[in-house]
């Protein structure tokens, strides 16, 4: 006997019960995004591989271990399955010159791939929710966005989600920083791990942002990019920390927040949690204003975030979110050749009068069909036999109140129907 195939490690299926609870947290960013006017863009699940050697960084960890890129049989051209949105958004944006007409705020939504180790949180096909804003050059854009996400926070009833924010600077900034950083670095090579001295000449400021306990208390004493920030970039920042605290939105400057991507720039943030365990990081971003011109295009400033819909919607779950199950408003029941055949019909009106319908297939018996139409959770019957279908009536019997089941004919069955689950709901 074959074995039965499974998906793809780190991959996962999303069944009908968390599949439902995905679709209300579509509806609800749907809604939060409409409230801020960003419009949504759709792009391919596969780009050229050098989009993202471009934007992201030939040195960092996604570009060099994590991104699934594969050459075309057919034309042998190199591609890759995206591992981030960003880049694909500015791609269509360039490629379309949407911002001919000026700046653009722009949201996306589905899947993003990373050959990583799966852990809860952690996945190699993964989810997000990604929010550009391109051309405006202020920190109003900057503290909008954060406070965007503080506004979804309380829609879906979330606690306990914390921000920290840094500021990268412009390049000239960074890069003093980053000889000052390696001088410093290369002093006590002796301490550190083998991911951080491969990273040393190439990559230094990740190096920041290790994980390793050991590496801490040198991390702590390294020189700190804020200390190389002139003051346009920290009026900028100064300008982001004013209108959080108009908002009355809490933040802690943590200057090892650095980010993965190369793209960065000035303001950088995470919203982060400890209720998922070591993946606490549930949306990030900031702004990224020399990336348009780095993939061809004319400058401009841009800013943005993205969120792993996986580990907000285990965070949802943890805090006590349970969606309700979808149920159709009405189950039709029915036996005999002739019955069936008026269900079908009846059921089709009945939909037209704008009902969710499940009609009975598969044939058995009335008391085996009402028994199913008790656990789909509808509200109503329709009975059909076909004595019924023989005179163009139907039964209409509530299976949550107790009301009396009717008999009702064929041209007053929607309006019955109406009549009972409407008068029920109020």
């Amino acid at each position: 006997m074959s074995q039965t195939l499974q998906a793809i490690r780190g991959m996962n299926d999303i069944l009908p019960d968390q599949a439902e609870q995905w679709e209300q947290f579509e509806e609800l960013i749907r809604d939060w995004l409409r409230a801020y006017d960003y419009r949504p863009i759709r792009m391919p699940l596969v780009e050229p591989t050098s989009l993202f050697s471009r934007a992201i960084g030939e040195v960092t960890d996604i570009v060099e271990k994590e991104m699934y890129s594969f050459e075309d049989r057919l034309n042998g051209e190199q591609l890759t399955l995206r591992p981030e949105g960003t880049a694909s958004c500015l791609r269509a944006v360039l490629q379309h010159n949407l911002l001919y007409d000026g700046p653009k705020r722009l949201w996306y939504m589905g899947p993003m791939f990373r050959h990583e180790r799966p852990q809860q949180g952690r996945y190699r096909q993964f989810h997000q929710v990604g929010v550009e804003a391109l051309g405006f050059p202020g920190p109003d854009i900057d503290a909008e966005q954060i406070a965007m996400c503080s506004r979804l926070w309380d829609d879906m009833g979330l606690e306990g989600i914390r921000l920290e924010i840094n500021s990268l600077g412009q390049s000239e900034e960074r890069s003093r920083h980053r000889a000052d950083l390696i001088t410093y670095l290369q002093q006590h090579e002796s301490r550190l791990d083998a991911d951080a001295k491969r990273r040393l000449h190439t990559n230094p400021l990740r190096i920041l942002d290790t994980k390793n306990p050991d590496l801490q208390s040198l991390v702590e004493a390294a020189p700190k990019l804020i200390d190389y920030l002139g003051e346009p970039s920290l009026k900028h920042f100064e300008g982001v920390q004013a209108l959080l605290r108009d908002a009355a939105i809490p933040c802690r400057i943590n200057p090892r927040l650095v980010r993965g991507l190369d793209y960065y720039s000035h303001t950088v943030f995470e919203w982060v949690t400890d209720q998922l365990g070591a993946q606490g990081t549930i949306c990030a971003g900031g702004r990224y204003d020399n990336l348009v011109a780095q993939l061809g295009g004319k400058p401009a400033p841009a800013c943005g975030f993205a969120m792993g819909i996986e580990r907000l919607l285990a965070l949802w779950t943890a805090q006590g979110f349970k969606h309700e199950r979808s149920a159709p408003d009405i189950y039709i029941v029915h036996q005999g050749e002739a019955a069936g055949r008026y269900a079908f019909r009846v059921a089709e009106l009945v939909r037209d009068a704008g009902f969710t319908i499940h009609l009975h297939c598969g044939g058995g018996s009335f008391k085996s069909q009402m028994k199913r139409a008790d656990g789909s959770g509808a509200s109503l019957a329709i009975i059909i036999g076909d004595d019924e279908a023989a005179s163009d009536h139907v039964t209409l019997k509530p299976l949550r109140d107790a009301v009396e089941q009717r008999k009702v004919a064929f041209d007053q069955v929607a309006e019955s129907v109406a009549q009972l689950i409407f008068g029920n709901e109020e």
